[in-house]
């Protein structure tokens, strides 16, 4: 895991919905001149990794589940699964224990789900954000008044003063969601790896509430103890194999995303989010905010970041490389000066363009952070989105097709490169894809100089 050379100011700047989402969503509108037609000749897309594409249920066991997964449906959603069944995304099993997406729908079906949540909710959320993960939002809804008190006794744990009890009755209301960076990991994985997200969403959901995960340190850093020391500056509750080269880790939704989800259980409105967004967005909160993330207030504390609200880049390369279990590169793009004002680039636009077409065409989904400056050029707002493909029109001229966890749009969204290439500050892409034309720093010892840097300004 490592990030491009960053100035130390944007270090700190989270990437967030912030106060700026109305505003963001009037531009998304006016630039979503179409809805792409997914056609090989015009776009690269994703592959979600399907090697061995099985299309065919083959033996007793794959047929039974299959079936008692089915009672639980109705009607459409039936038509959904044997859809994911007839192109291989049903018996996909790129996940960590190797179970296909049917084995994890198939004990979301018949095993017991956590206090509040549903059997048939989390099946039927899961088989949709698979099959269409454009559907994920970070929209967090209201607080209805047979839960409020419940939400604000949680949330008053640990406060004495009444000022702060006050502050809790209106921190509960989030306007304005910032988990762009977690929604976008969640829309990534549910695109890229669907076993993965299966399994994830089975674990989380379960009374247990948690899901492991075994990822190679080497994914990490250069050695076993920069690997470790990584995932202690996090404190992220891991185990040591014996080996001392893998690890496996303890992923949760903070103790209150279940109270979100079960609100969303009973009173989830159009365009919210549902109770597996919750879990699966708390949950990568909680890895890139040190485990201090509240899903009840959507704020969180950490060592790394000044800010409540959002993670900052090397919070969501942490966050991106332990839950795909790969070597992420964040690669800045963006020079910002110590006042936050955008005064150049690292790497010219068309190189910036062949590194993002040439990660499309390797079939990743590419998370990237962009910026909005005012008319001093200085930054005030940023904000994760994910490009999945790319496509040309009669002239040569490149679109990016995107999802963006914050538009209200439950489709993809098409931005031409005039627009979108100024606007990026950081892509996560695979190293083969820029080592030959960036400087990479490695993430480790990213930290440990802006954990030092954060102590000499603390003293």
């Amino acid at each position: 895991m490592a990030v491009g050379k960053i100035n130390s100011a944007l270090g700190q700047y989270n990437y967030i919905s912030g106060i700026n989402s109305v505003d963001n969503r009037n531009q998304h509108k006016s630039h979503a001149v179409s809805v792409p037609s997914f056609t090989a000749k015009t776009v690269a897309l994703n592959s979600a990794n399907q090697i061995n594409i099985r299309t065919e249920l083959t033996n007793k066991d794959e047929k039974k589940k299959y079936n008692e997964v089915c009672a639980q449906l109705d009607r459409n959603t039936k038509k959904v699964i044997n859809t994911l069944l007839k192109n291989g995304v049903l018996l996909n099993n790129n996940s960590d224990d190797k179970s296909t997406v049917l084995d994890n729908l198939h004990k979301i079906a018949i095993m017991p789900r956590a206090q509040g949540l549903t059997n048939n909710g989390i099946l039927r959320d899961t088989i949709a954000t698979i099959a269409y993960p454009f559907l994920i939002t970070q929209q967090f809804g209201d607080i209805p008044n047979n839960y409020r008190q419940t939400a604000i006794q949680a949330n008053n744990t640990f406060k004495n003063n009444s000022p702060d009890v006050r502050q809790t009755s209106d921190d509960i209301d989030v306007e304005h969601s910032g988990t762009c960076v977690a929604a976008s990991t969640e829309f990534k994985l549910a695109k890229q790896m669907p076993a993965e997200f299966a399994r994830l969403a089975q674990e989380l959901s379960s009374p247990k509430l948690s899901a492991t995960k075994r990822i190679k340190l080497e994914n990490l850093a250069d050695n076993t103890l920069n690997g470790v020391w990584l995932l202690n500056a996090f404190e992220m509750p891991f185990e040591l194999d014996k080996n001392y080269n893998d690890a496996e880790l303890k992923f949760s939704p903070d103790k209150n995303a279940i109270i979100r989800a079960q609100i969303q259980t009973t009173d989830k409105d159009p365009d919210e989010r549902t109770p597996l967004d919750v879990l699966m967005q708390s949950t990568f909160m909680q890895i890139g905010s040190q485990q201090s993330y509240n899903t009840l207030t959507d704020k969180r504390a950490g060592k790394f970041n000044q800010n409540d609200k959002g993670l900052i880049e090397f919070e969501k390369t942490f966050t991106e490389s332990v839950v795909f279990d790969k070597n992420i590169l964040s690669v800045t793009y963006q020079t910002v000066d110590e006042n936050a004002r955008l005064v150049g680039y690292e790497t010219d636009l068309d190189t910036m363009k062949r590194h993002l077409m040439t990660a499309l065409d390797m079939g990743e989904n590419i998370i990237i952070g962009y910026t909005q400056t005012n008319e001093n050029n200085i930054i005030v707002n940023g904000h994760e989105i994910t490009i999945v493909g790319y496509k040309k029109d009669d002239s040569g001229k490149l679109s990016f097709i995107c999802n963006d966890t914050d538009d209200g749009i439950s489709r993809p969204i098409v931005y031409s490169e005039d627009y979108l290439l100024p606007k990026i500050h950081h892509a996560a892409l695979p190293k083969e894809v820029v080592e030959k034309d960036m400087n990479i720093v490695p993430n480790w010892e990213e930290g440990i100089d802006m954990f030092k840097q954060m102590k000499r300004q603390a003293a």
